[in-house]
């Protein structure tokens, strides 16, 4: 009886490590996965991401932009501002995360803006 008891313990020892090195091995995948995609985005957007500490999905989830025009980032920067503001009741935290927010889509408008022109300057072949 014993026996059995040892081999069942073994197995299920031998089960459970297996499926953790399987789900360690994926970890690591998907963490390089993640990381050569973050070399692609481009060294500009991912420095003003490290900065800014939002990325800019999460920048542009919290102001509602779809896209990145300066009119639309403005518009509802301004809205969501002043429905959080302390003195109406709002939220600081969220009125900090708003202005970060915008803080972030302002530095991506001003790489895009400079890349731009450095596509413009180059000269065509």
């Amino acid at each position: 009886m014993a026996k059995y008891l040892a081999q069942i313990i073994v197995m299920g020892v031998q089960v459970v490590g297996r499926a953790f090195a399987r789900a360690l091995r994926q970890e690591f995948a998907a963490s390089r996965a993640a990381a050569d995609a973050r070399g692609r985005a481009g060294h500009r957007s991912a420095a003003a991401s490290n900065l800014s500490g939002l990325s800019l999905q999460e920048a542009q989830q919290i102001l509602n932009v779809s896209k990145l025009s300066p009119e639309e980032v403005q518009k509802n920067y301004e809205h969501l501002f002043k429905v959080n503001d302390k003195s109406v009741g709002g939220s600081f935290y969220l009125q900090s995360k708003v202005v970060r927010a915008k803080e972030r889509l302002d530095e991506e408008l001003k790489i895009q803006a400079q890349e731009d022109r450095e596509k413009g300057q180059m000269p065509h072949t």
